[in-house]
């Protein structure tokens, strides 16, 4: 009843009599959601779908259902349906995403390390017996691109097949404090200000420290290579009752809407919105995921750019349980 009475309310015309039935009520929302399929997501709308798909299940019809009434309560069981499917297509796409990144990753790791290793090997070698100061250059440039290579395969492993976490207490803080030192040099060389805000003594995670700190050096690396020169990165840190918010904040250029959907997919690359994407949000997007955490962006399409992550807290940082004795 609450369903109707809101809908009628709705759907009235002060200067009208004409919609204080149902059946009048039922056809002006028939023709709102063929207009407007958000109104789909109205929580009266939604009980109603509920109750209309339980009805349907034990064999009964709402009271004095007209045609309208009856044609309100398929639409709104097949966009119900259709809304649901899209959710699962979404979660079906990402699995195949992941079983395809798996599959490539094995392969790239089995075929491509083997000569890549080689590769730097050889180049370390020669280096060990160069003198002259251009071959030395090159030869070093032949390693170290041979490295990133090796480190591309291990970002799509990581993806697409992350080890188990080990998990501990983790003092937030202080992880926020040993990413920023070991960015310090890049942004002091591109002239960037780094600041953190709202420190918390004691915000406490049980998380894999590690890993944790691949993410916030994942978030806080994209800024610094968004903005390039001058400019500053803010670290800020809010402490809920059971939850903590790290926010990554830039004053580079924004992401616009059509790249943010495609944000943390891993083969998707943003340079032409003014920031490489590439492995990096994927892992942060990750690891996140696996600390049972989120993360979102926000921001415009020119300038300014927050990454918000949102992790469980503890209380208090977790005991060690003591060590038998041994006789």
């Amino acid at each position: 009843m609450h369903f109707w009475n809101e809908l009628m309310d709705r759907t009235d015309d002060s200067s009208s009599g004409e919609y204080d039935s149902r059946e009048d009520a039922a056809r002006r929302l028939v023709q709102m959601l063929l207009l407007d399929p958000e109104e789909l997501r109205r929580e009266s709308l939604a009980d109603f779908a509920a109750n209309n798909a339980q009805s349907n299940a034990q064999g009964s019809d709402a009271p004095n259902a007209g045609s309208w009434a009856q044609a309100l309560s398929a639409l709104v069981a097949r966009m119900s349906r259709l809304e649901q499917l899209e959710c699962e297509f979404d979660q079906t796409l990402l699995r195949d995403k992941l079983a395809s990144m798996r599959e490539l990753a094995y392969g790239a790791s089995h075929e491509i390390n083997n000569p890549l290793a080689n590769i730097s090997s050889r180049a370390q070698t020669l280096l060990r017996d160069e003198t002259d100061p251009e071959r030395r250059r090159k030869l070093a440039t032949i390693n170290s691109q041979a490295f990133r290579a090796y480190e591309m395969i291990s970002d799509m492993m990581l993806f697409a097949k992350p080890p188990d976490l080990t998990r501990e207490s983790v003092n937030l803080s202080e992880l926020i404090a040993q990413v920023v030192e070991e960015l310090s040099g890049q942004a002091d060389e591109q002239g960037t200000a780094m600041l953190v805000q709202g420190t918390i003594a004691d915000c406490w995670l049980s998380a894999d420290a590690t890993h944790l700190a691949v993410a916030l050096n994942a978030l806080c690396r994209n800024s610094l290579e968004a903005i390039s020169a001058g400019g500053q990165v803010t670290i800020s840190l809010i402490k809920n009752d059971t939850s903590v918010e790290l926010s990554v904040t830039d004053t580079g250029p924004g992401i616009p809407e059509e790249v943010r959907r495609h944000l943390f997919d891993p083969f998707y690359s943003g340079r032409e919105a003014g920031r490489g994407l590439g492995f990096g949000l994927s892992k942060c997007w990750r690891i996140v995921e696996l600390h049972g955490g989120s993360i979102e962006v926000s921001g415009n399409d020119r300038e300014h750019t927050c990454f918000t992550i949102r992790l469980p807290r503890l209380a208090e940082p977790m005991t060690k349980a003591s060590p038998p004795l041994v006789a």
